[in-house]
């Protein structure tokens, strides 16, 4: 069984967030692969489904971003999911828009929702899926103000292809493994 969890802030406010591309990912996947409908459970929204023959969760994390790892921790306990069958899809400040990055047992990198999440899991021996929001075009923006920014309505016109692209690569990583989807994806913009 694999656990696809999409990192973000759960209300409104926060739909459209560069911080919440998490969520945004796991809707689109949700609805290109066709799975079961999200409800509450372990302190997140979780639809069950199947994808490229596997049993697959798709979790969005109902905590608030700083603390996805008690939801993620929660859900992998009860369904007994072992760390390789982990995807995290986070927003990333360092890439940009629209470049998608898979990577594994990596740091942080600052990111708070990964932060909390090696800490309840007591290790960085998962794989993410990294979507590029960009740096704010003015220096002094401070970043957490940034990606609590709303993507432009430009940015959102590219959002179908962007969604499909991060999509494919969650489905090849679930059939082919990390080396082969990374090699493939990680040289794509």
């Amino acid at each position: 069984m694999y656990l696809v969890v999409g990192l973000g802030n759960h209300g409104s406010k926060y739909l459209l967030n560069r911080h919440n591309i998490g969520f945004i990912i796991v809707d689109a996947l949700a609805q290109f692969e066709k799975t079961g409908p999200f409800s509450n459970a372990q302190k997140a929204l979780i639809s069950k489904g199947q994808i490229e023959g596997e049993r697959v969760i798709l979790a969005k994390p109902q905590t608030y971003m700083n603390l996805s790892g008690d939801s993620v921790g929660e859900i992998m306990s009860y369904y007994k999911i072992e760390a390789q069958n982990l995807i995290v899809i986070q927003d990333d400040i360092d890439q940009e828009f629209g470049k998608i990055k898979l990577q594994k047992a990596r740091g942080h990198g600052g990111h708070n929702g990964i932060r909390d999440i090696h800490r309840v899991l007591g290790s960085n021996d998962y794989v993410r899926l990294k979507f590029g929001v960009g740096r704010p075009s003015n220096k002094r923006m401070d970043v957490a103000d940034y990606v609590l920014q709303d993507f432009t309505s430009e940015e959102q016109n590219e959002f179908r292809d962007l969604l499909s692209d991060a999509s494919d690569c969650v489905c090849s990583f679930i059939k082919n493994g990390y080396d082969k989807t990374a090699n493939l994806f990680n040289q794509r913009k």
